[in-house]
């Protein structure tokens, strides 16, 4: 049987997976499109289990790859909000995509229990 390639080169799927690899980013950017502009405090509440030290770690490197903006606020204590920018909002399909093939995927290993 012969196993058809999605792509010639797997260079781009490489690039993709480094900007939103790992098990944090995509759900950052999901609540983060889902839900709209948020604070940290509140987004750290929205994804269940994950640590300060990381969510800051995830959203310095979605901020690097344009994927979401900071946005300081001269208030007392400072205000920080992140947003989705659009680049990152152009995931949303992939992220849907991904959604729907992983409800999927979860209904054919769990028939088999």
């Amino acid at each position: 049987m012969e196993v058809k390639s999605c792509s010639k080169s797997g260079l781009a799927i490489r690039d993709a997976l480094d900007i939103v690899g790992g098990k944090w980013k995509l759900p950052i950017l999901h609540v983060l499109t889902a839900e709209g502009p948020m604070r940290f405090k509140e987004l750290q509440r929205s994804l269940e289990g994950i640590t300060a030290r990381m969510l800051s770690k995830e959203l310095k490197e979605l901020e690097l790859n344009r994927m979401v903006t900071r946005d300081v606020f001269d208030t007392a204590p400072v205000t920080v909000i992140y947003t989705v920018t659009q680049h990152g909002m152009s995931l949303c399909p992939v992220i849907e995509a991904l959604h729907n093939w992983g409800t999927e995927h979860r209904k054919k290993i769990f028939e088999y229990d």
